[in-house]
């Protein structure tokens, strides 16, 4: 174990430093026997490849410089399609609020790994976009900040002509377009569904009563799309699903709050569905220090789309008995879940099985295994070396550990990138939950 970390039934394999440039969202991809990881970036504008074809050597292959005040953050992939977001910086992060950006998405040709072709740019004409889902194919679903808006909310975009994209449709929560009420919707169900503006349909899924604060209520996104379904992690508005079989019109099918009593900024950041077993994984992201309600790591029944419950909440990380501090949320910098292992419609990433992987800001990586969906325990975890080095203004207190994206590869090659370090390579050596069969979750009879 490296010194100054700890780690149980995980193995470091390798380590890259990035060239000074700590990575955020990541993407795997292998190419004629070559694995590359894409990568985005925390305090540079612009995207690295990573050879890891021997993950105890890895090294930066490529970088592609991004545009001057911009973030270049998120990354996803599928085929020989990349898809980059552009946004504004953050005022907390370092960014100018006067100062000119590029936003929206780019598309990139990446046939040739090290040499990615920009074919397209769309533009949202506001702050940009967050973290958005490209499945492969025509669509890719955007987490997107317009001009007239509160929040991010959810945009289709066709690239059937990469290099000429164009909106499908889009959807918000009412009270997120400037001059509108918001409206009170039930915890779970349909949502009645009112036209906007022809092609654009919103639900009264608003804050109001459950989610008193307004800016709380974003798409932070992915929207992320199985079937004819999109489930969307929609902040403190809770996760929302919507039927896409029209992307013109997209249809509200059912919300299921979680704030309160879970922490109301980005109360849901992240949702993983996965229909063929009849759960989804949902997360929240807890961007406070030591303050405020709890963050949530769950598993929700999605066996009725419009019906979806929770079936259970992973338990919280425990120090290490050796460890300097008593918990994780005085520890110093941000808490909670973050990044999960969400690119499973990539082929070169590991299936979401029994084994199920969380960024953990500062309690590193976490392992949780998941064959019994109303029962997950931990069983595995990597607490990465603290930085040495303070490369952005973040976290705002102590410079510890923030373990902010996961990827694992099929190989079983685990990646995890840091806001003031490098990429770890990692591999799971613990159980892999074959005690319990992997199966569809049904739920019991009722008489």
């Amino acid at each position: 174990m490296p010194g100054g970390g700890y780690a149980w039934n995980v193995e470091a394999v390798g380590y890259c430093d990035m060239d000074g440039r700590p990575a955020f969202k990541m993407a795997i991809r292998e190419v004629a026997g070559r694995w590359h990881l894409h990568t985005g970036h925390f305090w540079d504008s612009g995207w690295s490849v990573v050879d890891v074809t021997d993950p105890a050597r890895p090294e930066v292959a490529a970088f592609v410089p991004g545009p001057p005040d911009t973030w270049t953050l998120q990354v996803d992939l599928s085929g020989t399609t990349m898809v980059t977001a552009l946004e504004q910086i953050f005022p907390n992060f370092g960014g100018d609020p006067d100062a000119e950006f590029e936003d929206g998405v780019l598309i990139w040709d990446i046939e040739e790994p090290l040499r990615p072709k920009r074919l397209g740019h769309f533009r949202t004409g506001g702050t940009g976009t967050h973290r958005n889902h490209y499945p492969g194919g025509r669509y890719v679903h955007l987490a997107a900040g317009l001009p007239g808006h509160t929040g991010n909310i959810y945009l289709i975009l066709d690239i059937a002509d990469r290099r000429r994209p164009r909106e499908a449709g889009r959807w918000w929560v009412p009270g997120q377009r400037d001059g509108e009420a918001s409206e009170r919707g039930g915890a779970s169900g349909p949502d009645r569904a009112s036209e906007r503006d022809g092609a654009t349909t919103a639900a009264p899924a608003g804050h109001g009563f459950c989610c008193p604060t307004g800016a709380d209520v974003s798409l932070h996104g992915p929207a992320y799309v199985a079937g004819h379904h999109a489930y969307l992690p929609y902040g403190a508005a809770g996760m929302i699903v919507l039927d896409i079989s029209e992307v013109s019109r997209p249809t509200p099918v059912s919300t299921l709050r979680f704030s309160p009593p879970f922490h109301s900024r980005f109360g849901v950041h992240s949702v993983l569905p996965l229909p063929e077993r009849g759960i989804a994984f949902a997360n929240s992201e807890n961007v406070t220090y030591a303050e405020g309600p709890a963050h949530h790591n769950s598993i929700i029944d999605i066996t009725k789309p419009a019906e979806p419950y929770l079936l259970s909440l992973f338990p919280e990380p425990v120090p290490p008995k050796n460890a300097p501090y008593d918990d994780f949320t005085t520890r110093g910098g941000w808490r909670g879940p973050h990044n999960i292992n969400h690119h499973q419609h990539h082929p070169d990433v590991e299936r979401q099985g029994n084994l199920f992987y969380v960024a953990h800001f500062n309690a590193g990586l976490r392992i949780y295994d998941v064959s019994n969906v109303r029962l997950p325990r931990e069983v595995g975890y990597f607490l990465p070396p603290d930085p040495s080095r303070r490369y952005g203004p973040m976290p705002e207190d102590r410079l510890v550990t923030q373990t902010e994206d996961v990827v694992v590869d099929r190989r079983g090659c685990i990646y995890i990138s840091d806001k003031n370090q490098g990429v770890w390579i990692l591999r799971y050596t613990g159980p892999r939950g074959s005690e319990h069969r992997t199966t569809r979750h049904r739920p019991p009879r009722t008489p």
